[in-house]
């Protein structure tokens, strides 16, 4: 129903009876081993997810672990960008009041939380 979507769009959608108000859906990169585009097209994932927030007037916004699942890109690699782009946007762009993200399976906690120290501090 959303018209399909290609690598890095995303799309604002109404929540519906999902505690948030409205999901934005962003297609990220399947992991071919890192030298086909995937750090950029990952990027781009959360940067149009943060410019889709913005352009809506939310005030928060939560992300998973874009594409670390069945498409298979590193954790580690994968949380790096979303840190990187989190500390840039927030850099650039106030309106923003909180990001949160949603760590699955639970042991990528303790990624998260080391990435976050080593590059939000």
């Amino acid at each position: 129903t959303l018209g399909g979507r290609n690598t890095v769009e995303a799309k604002i959608t109404r929540g519906y009876r999902l505690m948030a108000k409205y999901v934005i859906h962003a297609v990220g990169p399947v992991w071919h081993g890192g030298d086909r585009g995937e750090p950029g097209l990952l990027r781009g994932c959360y940067c149009n997810s943060f410019r889709l927030a913005v352009d809506n007037g939310l005030p928060s916004i939560a992300f998973p672990s874009i594409s670390t699942g069945v498409y298979g890109y590193p954790v580690e690699e994968a949380t790096v960008i979303a840190f990187t782009e989190t500390k840039h946007f927030l850099e650039n762009d106030l309106s923003m009041g909180k990001v949160i993200f949603a760590c699955y399976p639970p042991e990528n906690t303790a990624i998260y939380r080391k990435v976050c120290k080593e590059i939000i501090g």
